[in-house]
């Protein structure tokens, strides 16, 4: 079971629960991932008076998102602490921060809870469909951004593994390097975008460090990706492009994979070439492989 650890699933719920806020108008976000089998951690708050919920331990079971996370499924109550259908462990703290209405929806990822976004209001209202519906919405987003960084993560263990040397080990990174290359462009948020494309640049350098014969190369998306003997910048849509390319997809396959028209493709493929002081496209795929922008 995956528990919450690095710092990239702190930002990952940062985010999110301010998407929370705006999408729902509840003023009040905060909750947390995975922190041991069946315990919870809320170590991220949005819209609080006070810290009092800050690290606050969420069995599963306990309470509003306790029940959400052992259930698999979103509640909300209209007066947390009168409710008469979650226990009442956490009331301390609910009452210390001033929150009434509060609803609770669990982050499920590959079938497994890792997480629970709660969202509140200091009044006691029934919360209507549409807090409810956003609080799902911005769940869903942050359970596919866990999902592509638990992949990332897979495949540069992979790829730092001796035994990745098979080709067809090579082949499996490749291929999925590309798919999440394409996949980060349909994360709404960018800071979660900006996070999967800098994974998929380790992931590619990475991959060049342990590839016989390859140099090692600059592999994080977060600035512009370094290239070439003259140390060209590719930009983030020239990489997906070359990505694609690389994985054998004609121009019409990159469009339709990357959300671009084919005239768009043709142009940052000539753009990257021309950086990469390229001939043919097999060229601009070794070269972009030998500055560790690919794997």
């Amino acid at each position: 079971m995956q528990l919450a650890s690095g710092a990239n699933d702190s930002v990952d719920v940062r985010t999110a629960l301010s998407r929370l806020r705006r999408a729902s108008g509840l003023p009040v976000a905060f909750g947390g991932l995975l922190a041991a089998p069946g315990r919870f951690r809320i170590n991220e708050l949005s819209g609080t008076a006070t810290a009092v919920l800050s690290g606050l331990d969420i069995l599963q079971g306990n309470g509003l998102g306790g029940k959400a996370a052992s259930l698999a499924r979103p509640f909300a109550v209209t007066d947390y602490s009168a409710s008469s259908v979650i226990s009442h462990e956490y009331d301390a703290a609910v009452a210390a921060e001033g929150l009434r209405s509060v609803l609770a929806v669990p982050v499920v990822v590959r079938r497994r809870v890792r997480g629970v976004l709660y969202g509140a209001l200091r009044r006691p209202v029934r919360l209507g469909d549409r807090p409810l519906t956003a609080a799902m919405e911005v769940a869903r987003e942050l359970e596919q951004a866990l999902l592509l960084e638990d992949e990332a993560a897979r495949l540069l263990s992979v790829a730092r593994q001796p035994a990745a040397a098979d080709p067809a080990m090579w082949e499996e990174v490749r291929e999925a390097h590309g798919a999440l290359r394409a996949l980060a462009q349909r994360i709404a948020d960018p800071l979660l975008r900006q996070e999967m494309l800098a994974a998929c640049g380790r992931l590619a350098a990475a991959a060049s460090s342990g590839t016989p014969g390859a140099v090692a190369g600059e592999g994080g998306e977060g600035r512009a990706d370094r290239a070439g003997g003259q140390g060209a910048a590719l930009s983030p849509r020239e990489v997906d492009v070359l990505a694609c390319v690389a994985l054998g997809a004609t121009n019409a396959e990159v469009a339709e994979r990357l959300g671009l028209r084919p005239e768009t493709v043709k142009g940052y493929l000539r753009s990257a070439m021309r950086k990469l002081g390229a001939h043919t496209r097999l060229q601009a795929v070794i070269a972009a492989r030998g500055a560790g922008l690919l794997p």
